[in-house]
């Protein structure tokens, strides 16, 4: 008849009474809401690792010496642009410096590891040759002013651009940064974040260099990472009617015969689209750069 206590003073037997439970009990409902909490900080902790497993790389990755193959390093191309204070950034003014080139975000959770590190080795290595630049892919400027001053920025930032990345083969993950040799070449290109001791020492082995000669035998250090191949576009190539394809050297109407052959060819991509639409709307595909460049080179070889 229930669980109630019997009122004081009616002629009644006392109730027997069970065991006391052990402590309050959870109603179903909130046992239901506690199970998916558990279940979701599970996920949220997978999710978490997998993104620093396979898309950031892990900033306190194994220290391992590498031999880089000499010659043939690719040099870093070249821009202009103002930075948030206002003033004139001209990659071509740090030749005979080496240059930490940092492409990142504010809201960029590995790139606000990094950044503490290399104002260090901005005032550690200033007076020495080093100089770093950083590159904000934020959408906007509005982010980047307090963020530069809360993080106590020594180094020139400026707002980079869809056609600035496409320079640099296309920035797919961040944060992205690169070491510029005395010479002007590109020595490493470092995907996702790294400690700031691997940094260190390939500056080192860069600033001992003399004069702008390449740096013949230069060693990276951390483990590599897919991606981390330098690959870097021109002017010409960036701005090009087909994305990827320098057309300098075609008259207007060879360029427009041109596009119509590759608006009649198929991407191989998977993409759907025809090969001067997917240049066009997907500029980092490899797929349709590497068949736009074969029939320019086709098409160059018959006129010959």
């Amino acid at each position: 008849m229930g669980s109630e206590p019997v009122p004081q003073g009616q002629d009644q037997p006392p109730a027997v009474k069970g065991p006391e439970p052990a402590g309050p009990q959870e109603p179903p409902a909130r046992r239901g809401k506690v199970l998916a909490g558990v279940l979701l900080s599970l996920a949220a902790v997978v999710g978490l690792y997998l993104i620093n497993r396979y898309w950031i790389r892990p900033v306190t990755s194994l220290s391992v010496k590498a031999t880089e193959a000499a010659g043939n390093r690719v040099m870093a191309p070249e821009f202009s642009l103002t930075d948030i204070d206002g003033h004139k950034l001209d990659l071509a003014d740090y030749r005979g410096k080496v240059v930490l080139l940092d492409f990142w975000a504010t809201w960029c959770g590995p790139c606000r590891i990094e950044i503490p590190g290399f104002v260090e080795l901005e005032n550690r290595y200033r007076d020495q040759g080093l100089a770093v630049i950083g590159i904000s892919l934020d959408d906007s400027v509005d982010p980047v002013g307090p963020f530069y001053k809360e993080f106590r920025m020594n180094y020139p930032v400026a707002l980079g651009d869809n056609k600035l990345t496409a320079l640099y083969g296309g920035i797919y993950a961040m944060p992205t940064t690169f070491l510029i040799g005395r010479d002007g070449r590109i020595y490493r290109k470092h995907l996702g974040a790294s400690d700031v001791s691997v940094f260190e020492e390939e500056i080192k082995e860069l600033l001992a260099a003399k004069g702008k000669e390449e740096v013949k035998g230069f060693q990276t250090y951390g483990r590599p990472a897919s991606g981390e191949q330098v690959e870097v576009s021109t002017p010409a190539e960036v701005n090009s009617e087909v994305p990827g394809v320098d057309l300098t050297g075609l008259t207007r109407a060879q360029v427009e015969q041109y596009k119509k052959r590759l608006a009649g060819m198929k991407c191989d991509c998977g993409c759907g689209r025809n090969v001067l639409n997917c240049r066009k709307e997907d500029s980092s595909c490899q797929v349709s750069r590497k068949i736009a460049k074969d029939e320019l080179a086709k098409s160059t070889k018959s006129k010959a």
